[in-house]
């Protein structure tokens, strides 16, 4: 074959060639011209690689056209439904079949008709029967064409045929040799015109009267002919009738929604419109819908009009308010999940409630699932009536289902067993909503009663929680709104004998006291490190004597605390309530008798005291149980949780910056401890909140454990109150040694001491300086650690428990301390103890060689909270402004020399208040060099600097003073 030459005038045309296997299809073809400009006989087949060649004589529709028409070339087509490579005469001889043309020839189909609506001003030809692409030239249709179908129905049959109409003129068709060139849209060759219709008509209609006048069907089987072919013909087509008649009808419809319940499973929504008495489901595609209805010999079609758009907005509606389509198989819709486990079977039905409202106003009717069971849909609602009784909440609930109200207490099994079906005194179900469950399984777990519900007084923050939900209607009396807003606390007078002044936060801290004691609570004070739980503790304690003394009685509270912190506390009360009558019952020679505790306001013990004591301290009626740095007690089978069960009081209040050190679990002994039954039994505190909580991150159920306990704690973080901090608070911490500890420093002071007195006494005390400074620096590092300068020493330290302790708290504030000492071995021991217990922190000594990248990672990396500093390196050049706790470890000789320490973290930049703590081990020579110091304070900022130069200023008495 002649390839045609480009360069010479040449023509794009298209084809429609007649497949042997594949019935019509189009190809495009260039073909040469003769000089007179008519076609030769030379032409070829173009395809996309080879049309660039003639980009002269073809258009940007042409472009198109060749890449569409090449998907239905045979070598294609063979491609992509036969994987494997073969010749076309064997694959069309040995594979082809009937199954594979009815997969096929719908997809050329489709392609046809796109590229007949392309190829409107282009030239169409049908190829020759030799081959010949220019054969006889078509052309298309400038407009549809319509089908009419007639039935003529008589008394031996119906008789069935289509007319076509183009341009309103009746167009021939019938034995004109036209052709079917493809049927779905069909496309219609009669003479020289490619004919198309205006409704999706499938050329299969018309293919049996291209050579037959009409179809008979016999009276015998109309009924059924009828019902499978004229009924969906109707739909879709113009139809014409005789001997039967067709009506077309136009209905207001109705939506309707019906659920599908299934049990277990995910339930769905019908959505389906009735129009007068037909009903037809949504998503069925059809824009009308035919009825037949037969009266004796009488058939009579009725052609519904449907209104496509309007059920389009409807379903747009349930959309709009929460449904979703359940699959592109099904029209059916279910409710949109949004991430939270939800029961999937009802949802349906609680979706209905919520909407019900809403639905019926947008025209819906809701039917009932299949089934025996009645459901009822409605809004549903609780109306709440509390009352204060003297040491009960009393709850009035009703529940309303629509028009029905149960009373609350019989949903009470349902809603602690999650069941969702709620049989109403009508037979018929309601279902119970969903977050009624966690929005009332807490009150219902708590409440008593049979006949009405009973709430103990401590749980207003259950009542408080409701008040603030939406779900129910909350109605209270006056008193017990003011006790849910506990935040407007009443202004209580300060004690008269307060040395000192409360801080706004801690007057409040006091008034809260005072609010817990009105109303029978307990309470825990959980205020962060340094904001002074011990001064407001010690408020309220001299207030209370105050009182009871103006009524001619007295009263006597018990204080539990670790050992540690008894020092601090009756230092504090000293300086704070000099007038309280303080005794510490610890030591060997502890009273063994309670006949003694009446004798005082406040009886100050240990931990561990206290489980040895428990048959003494139960036996006396306490006004006030106190317990400080109450996460001692957060193990319910611990000793000293057992002992403070039995102890009994008036009243009771828990001190701690830290209830909860590492598990939700921390608050329930604590929180049983200050009002017991609050919340519930170990086992449902576990299931209830624990577990949901810390291994599923229910934050539903965080919230409602706040609810709880929130009316009974209060926390105020440093950052809240910091506008009433001063910049910095210094607080000395004392320390007692313990056992050990104060052996080894016993036996040490003796030995210098005969030698000092030795000394004086034959006057080389002059000379024996330096031995002065040997000696008090040895009882210097014995007060901190005996390690320190005995590294056998295998016992423990009052002062390292007592840091240790301190440090626990802060940190658990996610707070920064700077720690210093001027012992590098004292540093050595919390590193040690650091390493062991996983702590990070920062390190800098004199031997430090990187202090940039040191103090940088301390600044900048929010999990380094501690740096050990050695003084003397830590004394210039720093900025650690990040820390807003010092801990110093042993206090200096020369004031000046702690305050730059105290400098490092308090200096510009700095935005935080400082908390600084000066640990001192009581009846050592650190509290009698605090004492000299207070006394010489003059003296040392004017003259001394260094260590030796403060030695050289003591006087043999002050020496005597110091190991006295």
């Amino acid at each position: 074959m002649l390839r045609v030459d480009s360069s010479k005038p040449c023509q794009l045309i298209y084809s429609l060639a007649r497949h042997e296997y594949l019935s019509y299809l189009i190809e495009p073809h260039i073909v040469q011209l003769n000089p007179n400009g008519e076609f030769s006989l030379t032409h070829q087949r173009l395809f996309s690689n080879t049309a660039k060649e003639f980009s002269h004589c073809i258009d940007d529709t042409d472009l198109k056209l060749i890449k569409l028409l090449e998907d239905i070339e045979q070598g294609n087509i063979i491609k992509k439904y036969y994987k494997k490579p073969v010749r076309p005469y064997e694959f069309f001889s040995k594979i082809f079949n009937d199954q594979l043309y009815d997969v096929i020839r719908p997809r050329i189909d489709k392609k046809m008709a796109e590229a007949f609506n392309l190829m409107h001003n282009k030239r169409i030809f049908l190829m020759s029967k030799e081959g010949y692409p220019a054969g006889r030239e078509l052309n298309i249709a400038e407009e549809a064409a319509t089908v009419l179908f007639h039935f003529k129905r008589n008394e031996e049959e119906i008789r069935y045929y289509p007319t076509i109409k183009f341009q309103n003129q009746k167009i021939e068709f019938m034995f004109r040799d036209a052709e079917i060139i493809c049927n779905r849209p069909a496309w219609l060759m009669v003479e020289d015109r490619l004919y198309y219709f205006d409704r999706d008509l499938e050329g299969k209609k018309l293919q049996p009267f291209l050579n037959k006048r009409y179809i008979a069907i016999p009276r015998s089987s109309e009924q059924s002919y009828f019902e499978k072919f004229v009924a969906p013909l109707i739909e879709k087509h113009h139809v014409h009738a005789e001997g039967f008649t067709i009506n077309t009808e136009k209905y207001e419809a109705v939506p309707v929604v019906k659920p599908i319940y299934v049990e277990g499973g995910i339930s769905q929504l019908q959505l389906y419109f009735k129009y007068a008495g037909y009903v037809f489901p949504y998503g069925d595609g059809r824009q009308i819908s035919v009825k037949i209805e037969r009266n004796g010999d009488d058939y009579l079609f009725h052609r519904i009009k449907r209104s496509v758009i309007w059920e389009k907005n409807k379903l747009q509606q349930l959309e709009d308010m929460g449904l979703t389509t359940s699959s592109s198989l099904f029209q059916n819709l279910e409710v949109k999940q949004n991430g939270e486990e939800v029961d999937r079977a009802f949802s349906v039905f609680e979706w209905l409630n919520q909407h019900h409202d809403q639905l019926l106003a947008a025209g819906f009717e809701i039917e009932q699932p299949e089934g025996q069971k009645r459901y009822l849909f409605g809004n549903s609602k609780i109306d709440l009536q509390v009352k204060e009784n003297n040491d009960w909440f009393d709850i009035h609930a009703i529940v309303h289902f629509g028009p029905y109200q149960v009373p609350f207490i019989e949903l009470k099994n349902h809603i602690l067993n999650r069941k969702k079906e709620f049989v109403l005194p009508s037979g018929e179900i309601a279902v119970i909503p969903e977050e009624w469950f966690s929005q009332y399984g807490n009150l219902l777990n708590f409440a008593e009663g049979n006949k009405d519900l009973k709430l103990r007084k401590h749980h207003i923050g259950l009542v408080n929680d409701l008040a603030e939900g939406e779900l129910a209607n909350v109605t209270m009396n006056r008193k017990l709104q003011k006790l849910s807003d506990f935040e407007e606390l009443e202004d209580v007078e300060p004690p008269v004998n307060f040395a000192g002044s409360l801080r706004p936060y801690q007057k409040a801290g006091y008034n809260w006291f005072h609010f817990l004691k009105n109303y029978h609570f307990g309470g825990c004070l959980a205020d962060d490190m340094g904001l002074g739980k011990t001064i407001q503790t010690l408020a309220l304690l001299q207030k209370n004597k105050e009182d009871t003394e103006a009524i001619g009685a007295k009263s006597t509270s018990l204080l539990i605390m670790p050992t540690s912190l008894i020092y601090n506390w009756i230092n504090e009360a000293r300086k704070f309530t000099p007038q309280l009558r303080m005794m510490v019952h610890t030591g060997a020679f502890r009273y063994k008798s309670a006949d003694v505790f009446g004798n005082y306001d406040v009886v100050v013990t240990t931990y561990g005291i206290s489980r040895i004591d428990v048959e003494l301290f139960k036996n006396f009626f306490f006004d006030y149980i106190i317990l400080d740095e109450s996460q001692n007690i957060k193990n319910p089978s611990s000793k000293s949780y057992q002992a403070v069960k039995q102890l009994k009081s008036r009243h009771k209040l828990i001190l701690s910056g830290t209830p909860v050190e590492n598990t939700v679990n921390d608050l329930w002994t604590q929180m049983s401890f200050i009002n017991p039954g609050l919340l519930g039994n170990q086992q449902f505190f576990l299931n209830e909140f624990v577990t949901p909580i810390e291994k599923k991150k229910d934050e539903d159920k965080a919230h409602k454990l706040q609810a709880l306990i929130k009316p009974f704690v209060l926390r105020r973080t440093k950052e809240q109150v910091a506008t009433e901090l001063p910049p910095k608070t210094e607080q000395l911490l004392y320390c007692q040694m313990s056992d050990e500890q104060a052996n080894v420093y016993e036996k040490i002071k003796s030995e210098y001491r005969n030698e000092l007195l030795q000394s004086l006494e034959d006057g080389t005390f002059a000379q024996s300086q330096i031995q002065v400074l040997q000696g008090l620096m040895k009882l210097r590092q014995i007060a901190n650690h005996p390690a320190m300068i005995d590294e056998t020493y295998e016992g423990d330290s009052g002062k390292f428990e007592n840091v240790v302790h301190t440090l626990a708290n802060v940190l658990d504030g996610s707070h920064k301390v700077l720690i210093f000492s001027q012992f590098v071995k004292q540093l050595g021991i919390y590193r040690n103890y650091f390493d062991k217990q996983g702590i990070k922190y920062t390190y800098l000594d004199g031997s430090t060689q990187n202090r940039g990248e040191v103090v940088k990672r301390f600044q900048q990396d929010a999990k380094t909270q501690v740096f050990l500093i050695s003084i003397k390196a830590g004394g210039v050049g720093l900025n650690l402004t990040e820390a807003d706790y010092v801990f110093i470890l042993d206090p200096w000789w020369n004031p000046a020399v702690e305050q730059q320490a105290i400098d490092r973290s308090h200096r510009i930049g700095q935005t935080k208040n400082v908390f600084i703590y000066k640990f001192i081990t009581k009846d050592t020579v650190e509290e009698k060099i605090l004492a000299l110091q207070q006394r010489k304070l003059s003296v040392a900022r004017s003259l001394i600097t260094t260590e030796e130069s403060f030695i050289k200023s003591l006087s043999a008495d002050d020496i005597r003073e110091i190991l006295g």
